[in-house]
């Protein structure tokens, strides 16, 4: 019998060195929860024994008992990198349109082949699908749909209006209109210019000139505009009888600006002020227009200003950096100005996080213990807020692990001596003649 209970005692001891071992060699494993080895005493009765004297069989291993109190944060350069601050899991999928889902505190991501945001594993992080103003769509576990972060958005949108807002220098000297040349910045006042996008997403520039006309009137404040594009003429030409006259030369259109005393706009641009087309050489639509409206104007004694400046066209844009916030929504941004919700990274606790069944690489299984899924979204109600650039190191504690090491190592060689005496004693009684 002592035998039995001794052998126990070195299983037991045996169990809490691997334990604390296993500890040990997880130290710098990011995500890693420790474990601890909790043993419970084995005592056997019936009814016709004497519990006053009777003794206990040996111990046993109760459970070995996952830790998931918080590690400490590792902060990195990767804008990848996730780490969760407070409770929860990120949610993960082994394969594309899986509906199989493990668990994971390690947020070490990165981009595979494909542009999905994957662990080192190779498993997809999940997401919430985001509305536009950067809410959840949905926050069923099954909804969740693997993060995918496209190099490049949108496709080529073709320039077709222009929005413009001036303030005109009124001390400005008066020039000849008909004097007008865009190589030559004597001949105009101001100009400002913009870049405006053909049917393929090719740039091009669009310049306004701003010329104050000499014709006017005393105490008449007029101004002509001239658009080019690509330094050409966008407003066409009208031909000056008498026809035909080989001296003749067709004069540029313009738009004339008229203002009040008070240097307000009296009348604005016809609605639309359309160029003609502007038939680019490289393929695109050659019928392609410009509408160019001056929204605002002003004429005072300040410099000119460019006040607003706008064009609805956009090119293909290509990825230059992507965001996680606190609360978990994923923004790409990209080299046209364009802003795309990716997604909100899905989040998930259990009622007994210990329940959790282990699959290795630091992740975990849904289990009958554990509870279900409840999910939500990070930073809200009591998920725990993602730490972007940041990774959530193992939660053991090395110096703890040392001493429990040495604790078990007694405990292991106190019960090896349990063995060792009992051995002796029937060693003892086998020799007696």
């Amino acid at each position: 019998m002592s035998f039995n209970i001794a052998l126990s005692g070195v299983n037991a001891s045996q169990k809490d060195l691997d334990v604390t071992a296993n500890n040990i060699a997880n130290v710098n494993t990011i995500g890693f929860k420790e474990s601890r080895a909790e043993f419970a005493d084995v005592y056997a009765n019936s009814i016709f024994s004497n519990s006053k004297t009777s003794t206990g069989s040996g111990v046993q291993t109760a459970s070995v008992a996952q830790q998931f109190h918080q590690g400490a944060l590792q902060f990195t350069n990767n804008s990848l990198d996730m780490a969760i601050n407070g409770s929860g899991f990120f949610v993960m999928s082994n394969e594309l349109g899986s509906l199989d889902r493990t668990f994971t505190r390690a947020g070490a991501f990165r981009l595979n082949d494909q542009g999905f945001v994957t662990n080192s594993q190779g498993n997809y992080l999940q997401t919430y699908a985001a509305n536009e103003d950067g809410t959840p769509s949905g926050l069923g576990l099954n909804t969740t749909q693997p993060l995918r972060i496209p190099d490049k958005a949108g496709d080529p949108q073709a320039t077709t209006e222009i929005k413009t807002g001036v303030n005109l220098p009124v001390k400005a000297d008066s020039l000849t209109v008909a004097d007008f040349d865009p190589t030559d910045s004597a001949t105009y006042t101001s100009s400002t210019s913009m870049t405006v996008y053909d049917s393929l997403g090719d740039t091009h520039t669009m310049t306004q000139y701003f010329v104050k006309d000499d014709t006017a009137a005393p105490g008449e404040n007029k101004w002509q505009m001239f658009v080019y594009v690509d330094g050409k003429n966008a407003l066409g030409t009208t031909d000056v009888p008498p026809l035909p006259d080989p001296t003749s030369v067709p004069v540029i259109n313009t738009q004339e600006l008229q203002f009040d005393t008070g240097g307000q706009l009296l009348s604005k641009t016809p609605d639309p002020l359309t160029t003609e087309p502007l038939n680019f050489s490289n393929g695109s639509n050659p019928a392609q227009t410009l509408d160019v409206k001056i929204d605002s104007a002003t004429l005072n004694s300040g410099p000119f200003e460019v006040t607003q400046s706008s064009q609805d066209g956009t090119t293909v844009g290509r990825l230059t950096k992507v965001d996680v916030g606190a609360d978990g929504l994923v923004q790409a941004t990209y080299s046209n100005g364009s802003t795309e919700n990716l997604g909100i990274v899905a989040m998930a606790r259990f009622p007994n996080d210990q329940g959790l069944t282990q699959v290795g690489d630091t992740q975990w299984r849904e289990s009958l213990l554990s509870g279900e899924a409840v999910t939500g979204q990070p930073n809200t109600g009591i998920f725990g807020k993602v730490s972007v650039a940041a990774l959530e190191q193992s939660n053991t504690n090395l110096t703890t692990e040392l001493v429990d090491l040495i604790t078990a190592q007694r405990n292991f060689q106190a019960n090896s001596r349990a063995l060792e005496v009992n051995s002796t004693l029937q060693q003892t009684i086998l020799q007696i003649r």
